[in-house]
């Protein structure tokens, strides 16, 4: 029964997978039928969830066919993904265990996040790595938004957004509105109709962009629903995301509107509060992370894993790349604060900090943990301590990758991680260096949320694998 239940499975695929399902061995006792399944009559349907067989060995079929189609409904995404080198790996190395020496239990099966199979699941993954790709271009949009000075430029906020100014008069009035703001008045004064034209589409595209990811992510959602593509679980992780992301035009509008609230002190640049500006794009950045692994959980169910030493050797590099997650998010974080302070544009020399290693007024703010957040000189010394960090703690992960046996897929994944943070750091000192051009200051943007990325594969791939696959792969190895 389970050969013939991963023979329809796989049908739905390419005829290819069929070569890594494992067959009986001949004058092996056929194993008896198992009950039917629960929900969707197709082969992926029900998620997952199968009435309880009294006779265990006929599971491994089914669970090795399921690691099967959901391997290739990932290979099938697209080989010339950002991901694609290591995926491939990933997506030919799932070859299925022997059913004959499998005791994995129904109860215990594979519960995928998508039913109504691999089709379904394929549809979904296009969708969420579109989502997450356009999150992407938002925060790149946004610091490039920062970088021109065009944040302040639209000093009224709609929910619903509305139409740009479409005649010189309704431009003059936008103009007007502009022009009572401090940082015309302390920084673009005498500024022409043309150059505000300029930093209001930029604005304007920034938030129209965002409005446009939220029909993207709610009309495909509510169709994948009526559908019944989606589980009670992926449902409510994908609702809190949608959630989240409504709120985070609010964020944006609280953030912009503290710049052009008047400055405490006729000598200050009006900009807006560092302490919102970060938690605009840490939002951003949980949102972005969030969407990228629940559309690895939809494509990729289970990690690669065909022996024990494998994921003996990914649980023991999964407890140092976590803290290393965790630093390399800290990292990207502290990057708002520079960007909120415009710390960039000081101490543009490396390795020092101007002729000195640590500036005299770091700790010169009252209460002492202002500094770490206002504070310019403390800001930067912090980013590039952390960068710094960053770098020394991706390389220790690459060294211990190296002495660990475990998928030569994730040894690659881990060489890439070190040569983007190698990159990224050089971008960091680059940016500095030339006074925060534009060019450098998004593409530096750009490399952190892509080292974040990877950052989140790793962790995704090295993940525990299910009570299922842990089953047959002891099983196997005492059958050896």
């Amino acid at each position: 029964m389970g050969s013939r239940v991963a023979a329809a499975l796989l049908r739905r695929g390419k005829d290819s997978a069929l070569t890594t399902i494992p067959r009986l061995p001949r004058g092996s006792p056929a194993p008896s039928p198992a009950p039917p399944r629960v929900g969707s009559g197709s082969c992926g349907g029900g998620g997952g969830h199968l009435l309880p067989s009294p006779h265990p060995r006929s599971t491994g079929g089914l669970f090795a066919a399921s690691r099967v189609a959901s391997f290739h409904s990932f290979r099938s995404l697209g080989p010339k993904s950002c991901f694609g080198q290591c995926t491939r790996k990933m997506s030919t190395a799932s070859a299925a265990l022997n059913p004959t020496v499998s005791n994995a239990t129904a109860n215990s099966a594979l519960k995928l996040l998508v039913t109504k199979g691999p089709e379904a699941q394929k549809a979904v993954g296009i969708w969420l790595f579109g989502c997450a790709a356009w999150v992407f271009s938002m925060v790149i949009l946004g610091g490039v938004t920062r970088l021109t000075r065009s944040g302040l430029s639209m000093t009224e906020w709609k929910f619903a957004g509305g139409l740009p100014p479409m005649s010189e008069e309704e431009w003059l009035l936008e103009f007007e509105k502009y022009k009572l703001s401090p940082e015309y008045m302390r920084v673009n004064k005498g500024m022409n109709l043309e150059d505000f034209k300029f930093i209001y589409w930029m604005e304007y595209a920034h938030r129209m962009w965002g409005r446009a990811l939220g029909f993207v992510f709610a009309v495909p959602f509510g169709y994948f629903v009526a559908k019944g593509y989606v589980t009670r679980q992926l449902g409510l992780r994908l609702s809190a995301l949608f959630a989240l992301g409504g709120g985070q035009g609010l964020i944006g509008w609280w953030m912009v509107k503290s710049g052009l609230e008047e400055p405490a002190s006729e000598y200050v640049e009006p900009r807006v509060s560092p302490y919102r500006l970060a938690a605009h794009l840490t939002s951003a950045f949980a949102i972005y992370c969030g969407i990228l692994w629940t559309a690895l959980s939809v494509v990729m169910p289970e990690p690669p894993a065909e022996s024990m030493n494998w994921v003996k050797g990914a649980a023991k590099l999964r407890k140092l790349a976590i803290p290393v997650s965790a630093v390399v998010g800290i990292t990207a974080v502290s990057g708002a604060f520079v960007a909120g302070n415009d710390a960039g544009r000081a101490y543009n020399t490396f390795p020092k900090m101007g002729d000195t290693w640590i500036p005299e007024d770091v700790f010169s703010m009252e209460p002492f943990i202002r500094n770490f957040f206002e504070n310019t000189s403390t800001v930067q010394l912090n980013h590039r301590i952390l960068a710094t960090t960053t770098l020394l703690s991706v390389s220790g992960l690459w060294l211990a990758a190296r002495k660990i046996d475990m998928h030569p897929a994730v040894k690659s994944l881990v060489g890439s991680t070190l040569g983007m943070t190698a990159l990224q750091v050089t971008l960091g000192i680059s940016t500095l260096l030339m006074y925060v051009l534009t060019s450098l200051g998004s593409a530096h943007q750009a490399g952190a949320l892509m080292l974040l990325s990877l950052m989140i594969l790793l962790t995704h791939t090295l993940r525990r694998p299910s009570p299922a696959l842990l089953k047959s792969l002891t099983s196997a190895v005492k059958s050896t």
